[in-house]
């Protein structure tokens, strides 16, 4: 089984950061989650938030968690949050996905709320990144 020591996988979820790159691009949507991050967009755009300049913590231990407060105040459509994309500041490139749900659900981010209307606030409560053998 391959193995990362501690500085490897803090390496390795801080590269991830800096490949989306600064102020990157959060969008909510319904339904599953597409193949690959460089498959087309699946489901409705329910909200695009713009994420802080720096959007994630360092690296510590093999995790990374989400920097700052991740918030929007207005979401675009109504519908069920299904999954998240990441994007780089383009808000085209797809560099993370996976899933929602609410807080305990299980999910990859955890919303306050996944059931969103339009103009509705909402809060991601959770999001953290984990490297292969934290």
């Amino acid at each position: 089984m391959l193995q990362l020591s501690t500085a490897a996988r803090n390496a390795l979820l801080d590269a991830i950061e800096a490949a989306a790159g600064a102020s990157a691009i959060l969008k909510i949507r319904t339904g599953a989650v597409p193949a690959s991050p460089s498959a087309a967009d699946s489901g409705t755009a329910l909200a695009t938030v713009a994420l802080p300049a720096d959007w994630m913590a360092a690296a510590a231990g093999g995790t990374k968690t989400k920097s700052g407060t991740w918030e929007d105040t207005a979401a675009d459509a109504t519908g069920t949050a299904g999954h998240f994309r990441i994007y780089a500041a383009d808000g085209t490139t797809c560099h993370i996905q996976g899933t929602i749900t609410v807080t305990g659900g299980g999910g990859d981010m955890t919303l306050d709320n996944t059931s969103l209307a339009t103009g509705q606030d909402f809060v991601v409560n959770s999001f953290t990144l984990t490297a292969p053998n934290a």
